[in-house]
């Protein structure tokens, strides 16, 4: 039975932003002198009341700010972004706070769901079942908006996990002043120390950073995770997980995705498929050593002697040997990643070589009696063995189209097989299947090609030379045409692939994802396509690009739609079609609230499973943590069993009809302005930190593709990212509201209802509009552009803010309500209680890129930067 829920109470959660607050308060005062904290007071006062509605207090306010001196700007600024991180840290550990635990822990939700499912007509088999076909890969991909360094990453862990000490009952007064004297420690640690990198991180420093996600959390959430969605199958279903269930893998993008990243090479994704391995052997050995110490029963069965021998203590006699196996294998990696000769051992190549032996043990602590030793640590580590295999995560590798072309237009001329490139279509699709058929090589013997052909030949020959569990797909992004997918099939054959690589089709812009259908009906027709990529295809949906392409109504029903047509298409063909989703953590980006997200999903998109990227901040407000990843797990487990179980409603033809014109107004209104207007470029490059944004050192990729200056050419996490600091949040609404007010104005108010009432999807879609608009700020905005933009410029601000205005009101009346977020009233409050101290961000950075596009200096760019942390920490995403 579950117990009963209350009403959240977040008076602990206060009380430790708090706390936070003032130990803050100290340091900085020990840091800074009475006279800085004393100045952060004032403008914190004067920014409640000015939010409260008192004028004079928002003229103080401003006045205040553009007249600290030099020496405050960095302190005063810092002040406020950290405490953002302090309240960050407190709201996380919150979630997953034992008082917390009866309303919505892990172990709640899914027994839950469960008795739900079961309650409304599901049957024990069909739970059972859905858990059992259940496959969740998230996919790790570069951190390009991650702000915060590691070293800080650890400390905030460190910091909340002395919150999660402080609930416990029964401290004494000692222990509670030691883990206030901690926490001091660490805000102190924190306030001394480096905000930012020096240095953008490397790809490999990239791809360390994703395996210490795996290491500092997935390890030991994975295994937690699996016991409990096993307790809560049981108590639900009268029998928990098989031994060999394997409903969870992870991917890395980190390393591998070359898109527009010349610092990407073969080299590169070559050394980070070695660490991957290293990464997974040294935490396989640490594992076994615990398992030594505790693993030295006497007693075994046969089967087990058959690995042990005569040894009096058969189970550590096995532990040993694997771990001499892993042992060698570090050795063995260690000396190709130094480019020395291997030394001639055994090493771990396959999971068979782990799983065997210990499950051997497994079975004959079982046998012998010792049921609940088996059922420990034994069983967590098959279960991780079976979640990362010998590859800790599989790698994605990422390329753009054009690459490939270019590349096969080289080797056609060299070979005098035409001209590749002026080539239509069907004669790319009929050259590539003729040369696909035929058993002889492509790539000419003695050819020494261009540097660039050079290198995309040399990154498919490391993935051809990766074993099958190594790699999860290859990636095209601007895939247009079938020939894009034959070509990547044909090069990874030339270079050496002795398996069929998923090549997977990216469909990022409008145009692309209508053509999606039509490019995969060709391929899918083709016999020899069919039988090379085994019935099965992957296919990545892009959400970034195409919102960026057509605003964030349109490309949602494009995306929705293009689903539904490859599910059709896949399901003619009798292929198995793996949707792959390329989200962002903002709503511009395709980001929502994940169970919102999956349920609103086309009837069926979810039958193969989820792959789903995870990017920037949201990989460690999702993963950072064990805890936060259990919950993470156990809410994507429910929401998709669900949405297999429950299927959602097929949108009717009215729906449908009303869906497309919403669509097509809302894209007509969102390009008129940011392709049609001819100063939008320079206003958006004026009124928001855009070109401030490309000197922060978040990641090893540039923040443009190569190419021209225009929108076109940035890439969708700083375009989301700069309009989010100056809080119109432009990206993420503009088009959308008209086009509701214009269904509304043609008296399709019932209609709409309907949707919102029937249709997931479309509910979803409004739901995160009002979240965005309660975020935005046009007085803010407003603001920006009277510091910032040329006065011939600014008349885009006022048509842009009026059209926020008008389009929070459509949402609004849809909704039936006078509040932003009234369904929601602690998230209202919460964005309510950040906005305190995030305005001041906002107005010294407006203040700020004043002084400093007008006279650089080193101290302006400093305080620049730590505002943008801070206005990102308030509004809790990047990009």
């Amino acid at each position: 039975m579950t117990e009963h829920a209350t009403e959240p109470d977040y008076s602990s959660l206060r009380n430790n932003v708090s706390m936070l607050g003032a130990l803050l308060g100290e340091v900085i005062t020990s840091a800074e002198g009475e006279t800085v904290l004393s100045s952060v007071e004032n403008i914190r006062l004067l920014s409640r009341a000015a939010r409260e509605g008192d004028s004079t207090a928002g003229q103080t306010l401003l006045h205040t700010l553009r007249n600290l001196q030099d020496d405050q700007l960095v302190p005063v600024a810092r002040a406020f972004s950290q405490f953002l991180n302090l309240a960050n840290i407190a709201d996380q550990q919150h979630t997953i706070s034992r008082e917390m635990d009866p309303l919505n822990s892990a172990s709640q939700s899914l027994l839950k769901e469960f008795e739900s499912l079961l309650a409304e007509g599901c049957s024990q088999q069909d739970v059972r079942s859905a858990v059992q076909e259940l496959h969740i890969d998230l996919v790790l991909t570069a951190h390009p908006t991650e702000i915060v360094r590691r070293t800080l990453i650890h400390k905030q862990s460190e910091i909340g996990r002395c919150l999660s000490q402080l609930e416990l009952k029964g401290l004494t007064d000692r222990e509670r002043r030691e883990l206030h004297a901690r926490l001091r420690e660490l805000i102190t640690q924190i306030w001394f120390g480096d905000d930012f990198r020096r240095q953008r991180p490397t790809p490999v420093d990239e791809a360390k950073w994703g395996f210490a996600v795996v290491e500092d959390s997935l390890w030991q959430a994975v295994p937690e995770f699996l016991r409990r969605l096993d307790r809560a199958l049981e108590i639900s279903c009268g029998q928990g997980l098989a031994i060999d269930a394997a409903p969870l893998a992870f991917t890395s993008w980190m390393g591998g995705d070359r898109d527009g990243n010349p610092n990407v090479t073969a080299t590169v994704t070559r050394e980070v498929l070695l660490l991957s391995r290293w990464q997974a052997a040294d935490l396989y050995q640490r594992d076994i050593a615990g398992l030594l110490d505790e693993l030295s029963m006497t007693r075994c069965t046969d089967a087990l002697r058959v690995y042990a021998g005569d040894a009096h203590e058969p189970y550590r006699e096995v532990l040993r040997r694997l771990r001499r196996l892993l042992q060698d294998t570090l050795g063995a990696l260690e000396a190709e990643l130094d480019g020395e000769p291997a030394p001639e051992v055994t090493t771990l190549v396959a999971v068979d070589q782990l799983l065997e032996p210990l499950e051997c043990c497994y079975h004959s602590l079982r046998e012998c009696g010792m049921a609940s030793v088996a059922n420990s640590q034994l069983l967590d580590l098959l279960r991780k063995i079976r979640c990362f295999g010998v590859h800790l995560v599989r790698h994605d590798i990422r390329q753009d189209s054009a690459r490939h072309t270019s590349a096969l237009a080289e080797i056609f001329s060299v070979l005098a097989m035409g001209d590749y490139a002026a080539m239509n279509e069907n004669q790319r699709q009929q050259h590539l299947l003729d040369v696909l058929a035929s058993p002889r090589p492509l790539l000419p013997r003695y050819w020494q090609p261009s540097a660039d052909t050079a290198e995309v030949l040399a990154t498919c020959e490391v993935a051809a030379r990766q074993p099958q569990d190594a790699l999860g797909a290859y990636v095209i992004s601007m895939a247009r045409q079938p020939s894009d997918v034959l070509a990547v099939v044909l090069l990874l054959r030339e270079c050496g692939a002795q398996w069929a690589i998923p090549v997977a089709p990216l469909f990022e812009t409008l145009d692309d994802l209508a053509r999606s259908e039509s490019v995969m009906e060709t391929l899918l027709s083709t016999d020899w396509y069919r039988n090379h990529c085994g019935h099965r295809q992957m296919v990545m949906i892009g959400y970034s690009d195409s919102a960026k392409d057509a605003g964030v109504m349109a490309a949602s029903w494009a995306q929705y739609s293009a689903q539904e047509s490859l599910l059709s298409v896949c399901q003619r063909h009798g292929v198995e079609l793996s949707l792959f989703h390329g989200r962002g953590g903002t709503i511009g980006r395709g980001g929502a609230p994940a169970r919102d997200a999956l349920l609103s999903q086309p009837p069926g998109s979810l039958r193969n499973g989820l792959r789903v990227t995870e990017q920037g901040e949201m990989i460690r407000a999702k993963l950072g943590w064990t805890s936060l990843a259990v919950k993470t797990l156990a809410l994507y487990t429910t929401a998709i069993c669900r949405a297999n179980l429950r299927t959602p409603p097929q949108p009717r033809p009215q729906w449908r009809e009303l869906m497309a014109k919403l669509s097509e107004d809302s894209c007509s209104a969102y390009r008129a302005v940011v392709r049609g207007e001819p100063d939008f470029v320079p206003y958006f490059r004026s009124a928001t930190p855009e070109q401030e944004l490309a000197k922060l050192p978040l990641g090893s990729r540039p923040a443009r593709r190569a190419g021209g200056g225009g929108i076109e050419s940035l890439r969708a996490i700083p375009w989301i990212f700069a309009w989010s600091q100056n809080r119109l949040m432009l990206p993420a609404w503009l088009g959308a509201g008209g086009a509701l007010q214009a269904a509304l104005d043609r008296g399709e108010s019932g209609l709409l209802q309907e949707m919102m009432a029937q249709w997931p999807f479309f509910a979803a879609r409004i739901s995160m509009l009002e979240m965005v608009f309660a975020k935005a700020d046009a007085e803010l905005s407003q603001y920006y552009d009277e510091a910032l933009v040329d006065p011939e410029l600014q008349r885009l601000g006022v048509d842009l803010r009026a059209a926020l205005a008008a389009d929070t009101r459509a949402v609004l009346s849809l909704s039936a309500s006078d509040t932003l977020l009234a369904d929601q009233p602690w998230i209202a409050e919460s964005i309510a209680l950040r906005n305190v101290y995030t305005d001041p961000l906002n107005v010294l950075q407006a203040e700020l890129l004043k002084r400093n596009r007008e006279n650089p200096r080193e101290v302006l760019e400093r305080a620049i930067m730590v505002t943008i942390a801070g206005v990102a920490a308030g509004m809790r995403n990047t990009g």
